[in-house]
């Protein structure tokens, strides 16, 4: 008997341990218990806190100030001009009096590169700034320099080769390099398309997109589904394309649990969920859907989670979803799965419980198939003796009649 209390109350403890995919929504919910593990903020889904993540998504629109249509193009250090000067009449600067054999009264002069103090040379007026004006404001710098010595001058400059006001595209495209700019201005799609477009499918690709020394990261589909982040292109951008399939994490009682492929550059919890063939109605907890995630510190800080604890830009967060709510079906659908974001969706208590019982008779039964073993052979031995109705084993004890 004494074993048999012992082992009953072993029994009670056996809940702590039957297997199990992960934690258990009340561990979760209550927090991280364990000092020396890595602590983390638990955040509800409302509709408040899909406004929050809504207005911190990754984009471009809004990142830079500069956001207006075409500019003209500026002279830089190594770009080549071309310099034609008129006069008024014959016998002025540089047309002589015989004019008989010229086609008017211009004259071209050899085409120069902008020096690295961003001058070029002009005959009687000397070095004049080109570097940061563009062909207006440099024709009429020359013609202010000459109007005092030549006869009503006027001056046209061209751009031969352009070097100074162009742009990168590298990465996977089909034709990486460097592009001059052009006058009537092109955005982000037009410059990934005269790189020869992309190498591999859309939503498997991201744009690193560098404008003074400040970046940012989006989904190509990002710029093709948001006009606004289609923004236009300046000289001495750099535009970066790698692929990176996204992909999230399933686990626990959900109906697949794998790396599964976005196959999308946009997918919804809602989505996420039905890719991993939804949850097991014989085994999940619909209140207990939870997505792990890395958000920046002042995202964190909007959403309400106490981030005093927390090191570094980035706090781990975790999302709860309940799906019980009729309204959680909806904030699902709303919410947006990013790159390696992790879904857990916890047991039922029911399912726990049921498990403890199937781990108690399992117990149980090895506890009972010595004695139910011994019961059989002695019931079998007496009835070979002929003795079975005289002596009957009940329980581990002898009785006769």
């Amino acid at each position: 008997m004494l074993a048999l209390a012992g082992a009953a109350a072993s029994l009670l403890q056996a809940c702590a341990v039957t297997p199990i995919a992960g934690p258990r929504a009340g561990d979760i919910v209550a927090g991280q218990a364990d000092p020396g593990s890595l602590p983390y903020g638990l955040v509800r889904l409302t509709p408040r806190s899909l406004d929050i993540l809504a207005a911190h998504a990754p984009q471009i629109a809004g990142a830079f100030a500069d956001r207006h249509g075409p500019q003209s193009i500026r002279f830089g250090i190594g770009d080549v001009l071309g310099i034609t000067i008129f006069e008024a009449g014959a016998g002025g600067l540089f047309i002589p009096a015989e004019t008989a054999v010229r086609q008017g009264n211009y004259v071209t002069l050899p085409n120069q590169e902008v020096d690295v103090q961003g001058n070029i040379s002009v005959p009687y007026a000397g070095p004049i700034r080109a570097q940061g004006r563009t062909a207006i404001e440099l024709q009429a710098a020359i013609v202010d320099a000459l109007k005092d010595i030549a006869l009503k001058p006027q001056a046209v400059v061209t751009l031969v080769t352009q070097r100074a006001s162009s742009f990168s595209v590298l990465g996977d495209v089909k034709l990486a390099g460097r592009f001059p700019a052009l006058p009537s201005g092109e955005r982000l799609l037009d410059a990934i398309a005269r790189a020869g477009g992309l190498i591999f499918p859309g939503n498997e690709c991201w744009v690193v997109f560098e404008r003074d020394k400040k970046r940012i990261l989006v989904p190509f589909g990002a710029i093709v589904d948001v006009p606004e982040n289609n923004i236009y292109v300046r000289p001495n951008d750099i535009i970066y394309v790698y692929r990176e399939p996204q992909t999230f994490l399933a686990f626990g009682a959900s109906g697949r649990q794998a790396q599964i492929p976005f196959e999308a550059w946009r997918v919804s919890l809602a989505e996420a969920l039905a890719k991993a063939n939804g949850l097991t109605d014989i085994q999940a907890d619909p209140a207990a859907v939870f997505l792990y995630r890395g958000e920046p510190r002042e995202v964190a800080v909007e959403l309400g989670v106490d981030v005093s604890r927390f090191d570094g830009p980035i706090v781990p967060v975790i999302y709860n979803l309940d799906l019980r709510d009729p309204a959680g079906y909806f904030l699902a659908s709303k919410f947006e799965i990013r790159n390696k974001d992790v879904i857990y969706a916890a047991n039922a208590s029911s399912v726990e419980f049921t498990k403890f019982l199937t781990y108690v008779n399992l117990v149980m039964g090895t506890i009972n198939n010595p004695i139910i073993t011994a019961i059989n052979v002695y019931t079998l031995k007496a009835f070979v003796q002929g003795t079975a109705g005289a002596n009957v084993l009940v329980g581990g004890a002898v009785g006769g009649k």
